[in-house]
Parts: C-alpha cells; structure tokens; sequence
C-alpha cells in the first residue's frame, strides 16, 4: 500500500506531511521508556510484513499487521510504522522520502483508530470478545488504510482514479486475512501474556494525567 514516489501532487504530499507529523508528535510524547523495546518488535514486525509486493497501478498490495500494532502501541504505532517505512523506502526504494509522511499517516492512523474502537475489547477476560476485537481490527485497519490510500490517489488526479479502485478492490481479501491473523495473535497473547494488550491504554492513562 505504499504510495509511489512521484506520484501525488504537491497539496497532498504537504497535508500528508503535516498529518503525519501531527501523529509522530502525538506517538513520541506518549511513548515512555518501557516501551521502546516493543516498539522496536512491532516496527519489525511491520518491516519484514510489508516487504512482499504485488504491484497494483502506482500503489502496492500487502500485509500490514497495523491494527494489531495500534491494539499493541495505540498512538505509539505512528514512530515504529514511520521508521520501518523509511527504511524501506532507503533500503529497497518501497514509496519514497517525499511521500514518508502520507504513507505513515495511511497505514498508522488506521491502528491508532483501531486501538480506540476495539482495544477494550481486545484485552477483555471474555475470549469470545477479545477473539472478535482482533477479528474487527484485523479487518478495519486494512480497510481504513486501503481507504486512506485510495481517497489521496484519487486525490491526485483524474487518471489515478482507477489505480485508486484497484487498490481498495485488490485488499479486500487482504482484509479478512489479517482479520484471522489478528484474531489469532490476540487469542494467544490473551492466554500468556494478556498485559500486553492492556499496556498501551496504561500507557496513555498514566500520560493524559501527567499532561
């Protein structure tokens, strides 16, 4: 799903700057010291993810893992999105520097939402509920991600409508396979290791008071 470089015109390159920027703010105050080794997995996870492609128009088609990372970090998905798609952009041209911004805010504030909606659910005791709070934010996360992207495609002109349509059309299996995939992750981390699902909304109760 990364845009490619080149690609958008300079009115969305500037506000996907600024959203971007806006979340990687917001993510760095809130991130404390105890997480960064965390965020560190989860900005691998995302790197070695994301890596194969399937060409689709301008853009690309692959696994994302960032509901599960926005359930993981909530606004901390922001830094270790960021970094993993700078390095990809550095290390295999995936996207590019110009567009660092927009492809963060596409792919990081789809977790942070995801964190918000479902995240309760997720770190619930009940199974079956946090089974359907990873089911939902495997599948909401691409969908909002494959969205955002789509909308800043056709947002850059006419003739990039179609890519735009071909992009959201190509994830929507992509969808309902990370939907399982999370799931599955948060079934198990319920099982041995359920304060990691609990973590990050500490994390931000303890900052909203301090701020």
């Amino acid at each position: 799903m990364h845009i490619s470089e080149g690609v958008m015109s300079a009115p969305v390159l500037v506000a996907g700057a600024i959203l971007g920027a806006g979340g990687m703010y917001v993510g760095l105050r809130r991130l404390d010291p105890p997480q960064l080794p965390k965020t560190a997995l989860m900005a691998a996870v995302f790197f070695v993810a994301s890596l194969i492609h399937v060409p689709v128009g301008v853009s690309s088609a692959h696994l994302l893992l960032n509901g599960m990372i926005g359930l993981l970090l909530g606004w901390g998905a922001f830094p270790a999105i960021f970094v993993a798609l700078a390095l990809q952009a550095i290390l295999f041209q995936f996207g590019g520097l110009l567009v660092l911004g927009l492809n963060t805010f596409d792919m990081a504030m789809p977790g942070v939402i995801c964190y918000a909606l479902f995240g309760g659910l997720a770190a619930s005791t009940n199974r079956s509920l946090a089974l359907a709070g990873g089911f939902a934010t495997g599948l909401v996360g691409v969908l909002l991600s494959a969205l955002f992207t789509a909308c800043a495609l056709a947002l850059a002109g006419q003739e990039f409508v179609s890519s735009a349509e071909a992009l959201f059309i190509s994830h929507v299996p992509i969808m309902f396979v990370e939907a399982i995939i999370t799931a599955v992750i948060v079934g198990f981390l319920g099982k041995v290791r359920p304060a990691m699902l609990q973590d990050a909304r500490l994390a931000a109760a303890q900052s909203g008071r301090t701020s």
